[in-house]
Order: C-alpha cells, then structure tokens, then sequence
C-alpha cells in the first residue's frame, strides 16, 4: 500500500529510434505508473526490433517488480549500453510486463508519442 502500481494501456502510438533505425514501434503500449516516480512505458517485444538490440550481462533487482534483465542497442553507440530493461519473469502484481521492453530516454535518439 505505501509503494502503488498501476498499469494502463497507453493510447497513442510509441515510436522509438536509436543510432538512426526504428528500435520499436507499437500501439499496444502499456504505461506503468509506479508510487511517485514519473510514468514508464513498457512495449511489447513482439513491436520492437529484437535484431536490433544486444542482451547483456547486466541485471538488477526490484522488491516490487522482480528480477530485471538488460539490452544495449549497438547502433546507438556508447550511450545506448545497457538502454533497454525488461522482467521477463516479473511478480503476479505486475505480470502485464512480461514479454515487454522499457527504455532510457537519455539513451535512445527519440521516444515519440504519436
């Protein structure tokens, strides 16, 4: 109760570029809304380019939403390590995420709302 999360499909259309190619492009986005932190928008795998993205080793852990995984974009350059996160494995509370990709901003050349 002192930490809420909320998870609504986003309405418009989500668009993400990086390093000049379309990494991601969907209209079935979910925004995840959690405690006070600004809104996360979670795509779905099958809307991105998973060609275009590389796993890595990196990993991190959330009391509330589980086990965390990471991707870097190769074509976004060094700033586009480690760009990508996803719970492929997340708590029942939130398993809407499952099969879902989020993005840093500052790591991606775009994230448009169309």
């Amino acid at each position: 109760p002192d930490h809420p999360i909320t998870i609504t499909p986003e309405t418009r259309r989500v668009v993400v570029t990086a390093g000049g190619k379309t990494i991601a492009d969907t209209q079935k986005a979910l925004s995840l809304r959690e405690a006070s932190y600004p809104a996360v928008i979670y795509i779905p795998r099958e809307d991105a380019d998973m060609s275009l993205l590389a796993r890595t080793d990196h990993s991190t852990y959330c009391p509330y939403k589980g086990d965390c995984s990471y991707y870097s974009i190769p074509s976004g350059g060094a700033r586009s390590v480690n760009a990508t996160w996803t719970y492929e494995a997340p708590y029942d509370s939130v398993s809407q995420i499952a099969g879902h990709l989020a993005f840093y901003p500052d790591r991606i050349d775009s994230f448009e709302f169309l």
